[in-house]
């Protein structure tokens, strides 16, 4: 089994969806690098996309067409302009041509080079999409790919995460690895471990780096969360409320900045209930982000997305914990932990539901947690433990298929639950615990294999059949 960098699973992404928006925007630049390697973009004369299964049924909602079309254009997910989405779709979709990897414009009709099948499913995984290029002398190169969780791809040959892999000094596939490879080398954090297999891919000091650009990017995507007032795209008429309910907690007090906005933040009046509502601002801030092709950080997945940053902000804004080590080892500790439910068992919605992303984001964050409160390796196991447990078998029933209802004010439930998990754990003797990290990995797993395939993000069951609205 290959090691994964915590990087990998805790990264610059773009919303609405890791495994729906990212999935399929990865796969395009695949294939056009594939188009590169046997001849040359110049020589194509048409290309095809068709999307299958989860990614069709919903693929309006999380922009799965757009995603594709920008990628078959040559564009980056992490440097596009994002104000500038809605008219660059508008421009292929009214030329009827595309710009194929930003060097040839060639044909492209909307429903005809792109196709949303909603009515099969590749075997392989329910995310699977096939791209074709038709070249000028009429030799053809087709390829699938699935959108696997988190924004990996794979096809049925290889996974793209592999090409990010390396063997590690002390492999860590699951909690037991990590416990045992602590108690060999004598630590007393699972940061320190973690700190040791990171520069199997980098040196420290670019970890750390890493870890706070990261936090860079987190703190503004809360930020525009709280400052950006409407209704979210999709047709939904969902309103912003993050920028309402920052407004409430903070009164009158004034910022024009992010540095201003923040302090006024770590000033606030620290009843149970004010953090509370903080907490919960800070989730919908970057989920109304994520909601609106906004620039967020994926962990593990962009579904999910909003539980991490909560959780992080919340240790930050009221806690002693707040320093910059403090953030570098949260973020370790979490992309470790997912990297534990990525090897053994998914961290896709199409393959396990919304256990698989708040679940899994819940479980990081309250590990992370827990690590920066100062406790034992056990408890941070244990920590992460307690929190899935409270989400296995959630369903992902999107309504209308847009990442809005439920999944907004689910990624606030998630960080509360990381945050009760962590305080848990730091006063429990995980040696008398019943259920291990391990176990609830394999509990959420098997609870994936039963769930029905309607409540795994199609939007044909549970709470997106119940509020009838047609997909948007």
């Amino acid at each position: 089994m290959q090691s994964i960098s915590v990087f990998e699973i805790i990264k610059v992404g773009i919303g609405p969806s890791s495994s729906h928006t990212m999935g399929p925007w990865n796969a395009a630049e695949s294939f056009l690098n594939l188009i590169r390697r046997s001849h040359h973009i110049s020589e194509v004369k048409e290309v095809f996309v068709e999307f299958f299964g989860s990614l069709a049924k919903t693929g309006i909602g999380h922009g799965t067409d757009i995603a594709g079309m920008l990628g078959l254009s040559g564009e980056n997910f992490k440097m596009i302009d994002t104000t500038l989405i809605d008219s660059k779709i508008e421009d292929i979709k009214s030329s009827n041509q595309i710009n194929l990897g930003g060097e040839k414009v060639i044909p492209f009709v909307y429903g005809h080079h792109l196709i949303l099948n909603k009515q099969r499913s590749l075997d392989f995984h329910p995310n699977g999409m096939i791209f074709k290029a038709v070249f000028e002398n009429g030799e053809e190169i087709t390829q699938d790919y699935y959108s696997i969780g988190g924004g990996f791809i794979a096809t049925q040959e290889e996974n793209s995460y592999e090409t990010h892999c390396v063997r590690t000094l002390y492999p860590c596939h699951n909690g037991d690895d990590l416990m045992r490879n602590i108690q060999k080398l004598g630590l007393k954090k699972i940061s320190d471990l973690i700190f040791m297999n990171e520069e199997s891919w980098r040196p420290k000091e670019e970890t750390e780096q890493e870890a706070l650009y990261i936090w860079q990017q987190i703190k503004e995507c809360i930020y525009k969360g709280v400052t950006r007032e409407g209704i979210l795209p999709g047709g939904l008429n969902v309103t912003r409320r993050a920028a309402g309910l920052n407004q409430k907690l903070l009164g009158e007090k004034k910022y024009s900045n992010i540095n201003e906005w923040f302090t006024h933040v770590v000033e606030a009046e620290e009843t149970f209930t004010n953090i509370n509502k903080w907490v919960s601002c800070f989730a919908l801030a970057v989920n109304e982000e994520n909601a609106s092709f906004g620039r967020i950080i994926t962990a593990p997945t962009n579904g999910a997305s909003g539980v991490i940053p909560a959780v992080l902000m919340y240790s930050q804004a009221f806690t002693a914990h707040r320093t910059e080590e403090d953030i570098i080892r949260f973020l370790l500790v979490a992309g470790e932990i997912g990297t534990l439910f990525k090897k053994n068992s998914t961290i896709s919605a199409a393959m396990g539901g919304c256990q698989a992303e708040v679940g899994v984001s819940s479980a990081m964050a309250a590990a992370g947690l827990t690590e920066i409160m100062g406790g034992s390796p056990g408890q941070v196991l244990m920590a992460a433990e307690i929190a899935m447990e409270h989400h296995l078998g959630m369903t992902c029933d999107p309504i209308a298929g847009l990442v809005q209802i439920p999944c907004i004010e689910r990624n606030s439930m998630g960080a509360i639950k990381a945050i009760t998990a962590a305080n848990i754990a730091i006063e429990s003797d995980p040696t008398k615990a019943k259920v291990s990290l391990d176990q609830v990995i394999q509990s959420m797993w098997d609870t994936a294999q039963s769930m029905s395939d309607r409540f795994k993000e199609t939007s044909e069951g549970g709470l997106a059949i119940a509020v009838n609205v047609a997909e948007c």
